[in-house]
């Protein structure tokens, strides 16, 4: 059960898989004798435009981007504490990159908090340190834009998040 959105050029949107996108055009196209209506999002980060049929938006699930409460839902998620399963990295690739791919924030949120590792803890694998910056990417470019900051400031203050630096009256709002 999917919302319906109306979508604008030149509105952030989240698409689950490639994260924060801006629509840059919304056309019509005959395609195999058919009338199409096309929402075109360029995804800045991985240097690519997607075009989706409206018809088809639902489906993929393309949102706008989150509210600031559900963004203050996932930076309060990264203050809690690691939650790492004794099952295997494999198993726990797989939780977490579809964690990364629902395009939730929290859940995202989730697995920076439980892959961040201070530098007095030890090291983490290659494929841990990827999966963490994944997902930490993506949280960071979903804060921006929501934000309305730039990608070093939101880097900065997730940062602090993760290092317990942040100040109360800075932690409490967005």
């Amino acid at each position: 059960m999917s919302k319906e959105y109306r979508f604008n050029p030149g509105d952030f949107v989240v698409y689950p898989t490639h994260g924060v996108g801006k629509v840059v055009d919304i056309t019509q196209s005959e395609v195999g004798g058919q009338k199409l209506e096309l929402i075109a999002v360029n995804f800045d980060k991985e240097r690519m435009t997607m075009r989706i049929p409206m018809t088809s938006v639902g489906k993929t699930n393309l949102r706008p981007l989150s509210s600031r409460d559900i963004m203050e839902s996932a930076l309060e998620c990264l203050k809690g504490k690691p939650k790492i399963k004794k099952t295997m990295w494999s198993r726990r690739s797989q939780e977490y990159d579809a964690k990364i791919n629902s395009g939730d924030p929290c859940q995202i949120a989730e697995v920076v908090r439980d892959l961040n590792k201070p530098a007095d803890k030890g090291e983490q694998s290659y494929s841990e340190r990827q999966v963490f910056e994944h997902a930490f990417g993506r949280l960071v470019h979903e804060y921006a834009a929501c934000c309305g900051i730039g990608i070093e400031e939101a880097t900065t203050k997730i940062q602090n998040i993760l290092k317990g630096d942040v100040p109360s009256s800075e932690s409490s709002s967005l």
